[in-house]
């Protein structure tokens, strides 16, 4: 038979999967001979049966029994009884904490003749109807599912009508009064009265417990935290210990260091004469921890001496809810305590420092993701925002500004020194300008991996994306949110670390990076073996990511650097050159310019390797966009007053047409572009070597890396690589310089994982682009798999995780890890790593970590997330 039912003495801090976290750390407590009132946990399995079947599992009931009989030993009270009733507490406890998430009800088995005895045992009337009013009116919303509000608004009624403003003050004969409401307004709303055998409100408290688990605010914090809906949640039934008895009793909340900033210090409140929900309530204000030791000395001495063995006992930070029952303390919770980025930080440095924890464990207790508060500037969480619209958090940080709709605007205004928000239905590399120039972006479609997030993470600015509530207006230059209309101008704010758009200007919060902070990433960098690089196209990039650690470049993008304004014309030029003769000339206008690209950004990272992408994207996205020139023509057709313009925007547009292509990610690209025009290769293949001979002539010590996109064919690379080797033999011969460099490729659509030891024996290193190879693995296209069916293969749990956010293990990490083994197979001194948006995500990291890559290469901003994620790699995966 499954045992089902376990006393607090039978379990341990072990079996959280089985009692949940509450449940076995209230076990735990019980077994180190903390103050705990007695009570039993029905496990987390009960609850998977009753969420499958509707049903208690069929030995639920006679396993409760003696459960129940061994509660009324240990108290000497007994169940429904009328002279002496045992009162119990039903409260949920899920494996991982879910605070205020699921339900809750206090002094069960309360009743018309129980609340007699209690009335009669405690010689205190008004405390026994307390009590009871308190359980009807949580029975009656958790179990019977009447509204808050309707109990609310009786006790109001009964404060005025005694003239007293705190329901601390309320008469017995006000209680009395509240609970025969109470139990109308149940009456009248379920049309059943409120039970009164205490047996049949235990079993329905449990039910409600149970489903719970899956209310709508339990489900979304689940989705939110990354909780798996499937482990369901432990119920505890605690005999009741009474913190509203009077002004020797009371209750409260307590942390054994400051949640918020990590210091050594109990933080908490505690209220006399209440109950637990009235700390959080917000009726009464309560008082800080450290008066109680004015109040009752003797009690918060007991109570530090608990904290501080409870948190030497778990080695961690704790999180403590207590009851002072007529001058004596117990202890009803405790947990590992929520805290913000800083004060995780500070609290594992100061407890390893304490010798309490290894460097090791420091590491693991940080989550990487937090990082992002301390990088970032953030909205000041004193601020009371005025929440316009809430779209998905892209890029992490906070920017307020006027909103524009072009990133010629933008552009214009913020080198003026104007703050502004770029707000577009979505971006793309035209509006790279822009995008530099603006605080923030915001767009009403695209989703975690559109240009506008990918863009603006690498650059370390705040964007909120698919935000579909906005309604772009081009033409009147508006943006309609709701029922309101708002002008460009308008000053909006973006919280990219939660999605939210705040209308006018909130207080924001500069970046600080603390003492703690670089002494744990330096722990870090002693464990990890993954090296970690930057995503860097510019060298205020290169130069942002080496302050925050980065060990070189993993990917310099050069289309990036062919979106400034000032070249767009010659690249369109080189684009519609009839000939070669004419390519050759716009190209020779870009190559000084590409070498001033790449001086400086090996500059930045001398001593550091350097990888640098050729070009990419396809010829059309350097182009005007088609229909805004037809636009164009079409007014010029009806002015008539400018032929030749007419006649170059008319073979403007043939031309785009010609380039247009029905699918662009999967046609002129990448290395395709350097097998059709060699040229462009060439180019850049030249003002890359032309850049590292004027620094190695300059005394720099530099590492440039030459790397091939989009090869599926050992062929492509052995041709291109020629053209590079020849490039750079004949930049050597005309400088009379010597340096070293490598060619390689990255593996981004699946032929190339499957044949990477033919590739491989033709490259330096392999780079996998994890954002194509998962678009080409699992057929999606990021922009439109997010903003459409995406969400539903989420919910319905096709998929564990947004594949473009987090790596697809079972499908694009076997090929990788195909082409790891494979590739090393052909040519064992080959570097591997990754440089697509996984290269900064924490689980993605493990997972090179597990395959063997020699790096992962990410956004500047992402760097510090990236050396915490490698080492916990490290720690989390020993047997590697």
């Amino acid at each position: 038979m499954t045992k089902y039912v376990y006393l607090f003495k039978e379990g341990k801090a072990s079996m959280k999967d089985l009692l949940g976290g509450k449940g076995a750390n209230l076990a735990e407590m019980t077994n180190i001979g903390l103050p705990v009132p007695p009570g039993f946990t029905i496990t987390t399995e009960a609850c998977n049966v009753y969420t499958q079947t509707g049903d208690f599992p069929e030995t639920l009931a006679e396993q409760i029994e003696p459960a129940l009989a061994n509660l009324e030993s240990a108290t000497g009270k007994r169940f429904g009884d009328a002279k002496n009733p045992l009162l119990v507490s039903v409260r949920s406890g899920a494996k991982f904490s879910m605070p205020g998430m699921m339900d809750t009800i206090l002094n069960l088995g309360l009743n018309d003749e129980t609340v007699l005895g209690v009335a009669e045992l405690t010689h205190d009337e008004r405390f026994a109807y307390d009590c009871y009013r308190r359980f009807v009116q949580m029975f009656g919303n958790v179990v019977l599912g009447v509204e808050h509000h309707d109990f609310e608004s009786v006790l109001e009624r009964a404060k005025v009508k005694q003239d007293v403003r705190y329901d601390s003050e309320l008469s017995a004969q006000s209680l009395k009064w509240m609970v025969t409401e109470y139990q109308k307004l149940i009456r009248h709303s379920t049309g059943k009265p409120f039970p009164q055998d205490p047996k049949v409100q235990l079993n329905e408290a449990i039910r409600a417990v149970f489903r719970s688990w899956d209310n709508d605010r339990a489900v979304v914090y689940r989705k939110i935290n990354n909780i798996p809906d499937d482990i369901g949640t432990a119920v505890n039934v605690q005999s009741m210990v009474f913190g509203n008895m009077g002004n020797d009793s009371g209750t409260g909340v307590a942390f054994t260091r400051n949640p918020s900033t990590g210091e050594k210090k109990l933080y908490g409140e505690y209220l006399m004469n209440a109950q637990g929900e009235d700390v959080v309530a917000g009726i009464r204000t309560p008082q800080p921890i450290a008066s109680l030791a004015t109040e009752n000395a003797s009690v918060f001495e007991q109570f530090v001496e608990i904290s501080t063995r409870l948190e030497q006992h778990y080695r961690d930070m704790q999180d403590i809810e207590f009851t002072i029952e007529r001058g004596k303390l117990y202890m009803l919770q405790t947990r590992n305590g929520k805290r913000t980025a800083p004060a995780a930080i500070r609290a594992a440095v100061e407890m390893c420092r304490e010798g309490l924890i290894s460097k090791e464990e420091a590491i693991r207790r940080i989550e990487p993701g937090q990082l992002d508060q301390l990088l970032h500037r953030r909205m000041d969480p004193a601020a009371k925002p005025d929440l316009l619209a809430t779209g998905l958090p892209a890029s992490p940080g906070a920017a307020s500004g006027k909103i524009v709709f072009d990133a010629d605007r933008a552009e214009k205004l913020g080198n003026s020194g104007e703050k502004v928000i770029l707000v577009r239905t979505e971006t793309t590399p035209d509006d790279i300008h822009g995008i530099l120039a603006a605080q923030g972006i915001l767009t009403s479609r695209g989703g975690m991996t559109s240009h506008a997030a990918v863009v603006a993470r690498h650059m370390g600015k705040p964007a909120v994306c698919g935000c579909e509530a906005l309604r772009i207006d081009y033409a009147e230059r508006t943006v309609q949110i709701a029922d309101e209309v708002y002008p460009e101008g308008t000053v909006i704010s973006l919280d990219g670390a939660s999605g939210r758009v705040i209308r006018g200007l909130v207080p924001m919060i500069d970046p600080e990076l603390s003492a703690e902070f670089k002494e744990i990433l330096a722990w870090a960098d002693e464990i990890r073996r993954l090296k970690v690089l930057a995503n860097a196209d510019t060298p205020k990039d290169a130069q942002k990511a080496r302050d925050f650690g980065a060990q070189g470049i993993g990917l310099c993008r050069t289309e990036h650097m062919f979106m400034d304004p000032v070249r767009i014309p010659i690249v369109q030029d080189m684009i519609l050159a009839q000939n070669l003769s004419e390519r050759e000339d716009a190209l020779a206008k870009l190559l000084p310019m590409q070498e001033e690209d790449f001086y400086g950004i090996l500059k930045a990272m001398q001593g550091l390797p350097v990888i640098i992408r050729l070009l990419d994207p396809p010829l059309h996205e350097f182009l005007p966009n088609a229909e805004d020139l037809i636009v164009e023509i079409t007014e010029l057709k009806l002015t008539a007053k400018d032929p030749d313009a007419l006649r170059a925007k008319e073979g403007l547009l043939r031309k785009i047409r010609a380039l247009s292509e029905l699918n662009p990610m999967l046609g002129h690209r990448g290395c395709r572009l350097g097998i059709t025009f060699p040229e462009i290769y060439a180019m850049q293949a030249r003002a890359i070597f032309q850049a590292a001979a004027r620094l190695v002539k300059e005394g720099f010590d530099i590492h440039p890396e030459v790397m091939i996109p989009l090869v599926i064919h050992k062929r492509e690379l052995e041709m291109l690589r020629k053209l590079t080797e020849e490039t750079a033999a004949s930049v050597m011969e005309e400088r009379n310089v010597r340096f070293e460099y490598k060619v390689g490729t990255m593996i981004e659509v699946p032929r190339a994982a499957l044949t990477a030891d033919e590739i491989g024996s033709a490259a330096d290193f392999f780079s996998f682009g994890t954002n194509d190879l998962t678009q080409t693995t699992l057929g999606f296209s990021r922009d439109d798999a997010e903003g459409k069916f995406l969400p539903a293969y989420l919910e319905q749990h096709i998929l564990a995780n947004n594949p473009f956010a987090v790596l697809d293990r079972p499908g694009v990490g076997k090929l990788m890890q195909m082409a790891v083994e494979l590739g090393r197979r052909a040519n064992p001194q080959l570097e591997l790593g990754i440089c697509g948006e996984h290269g900064g995500e924490p689980s993605s990291i493990e997972f090179c970590h597990m395959i063997g890559l020699d790096y992962v290469s990410c956004s500047p901003f992402r760097v510090p997330i990236a050396r915490l994620a490698a080492a916990q790699a490290v720690a989390n995966n020993k047997e590697q």
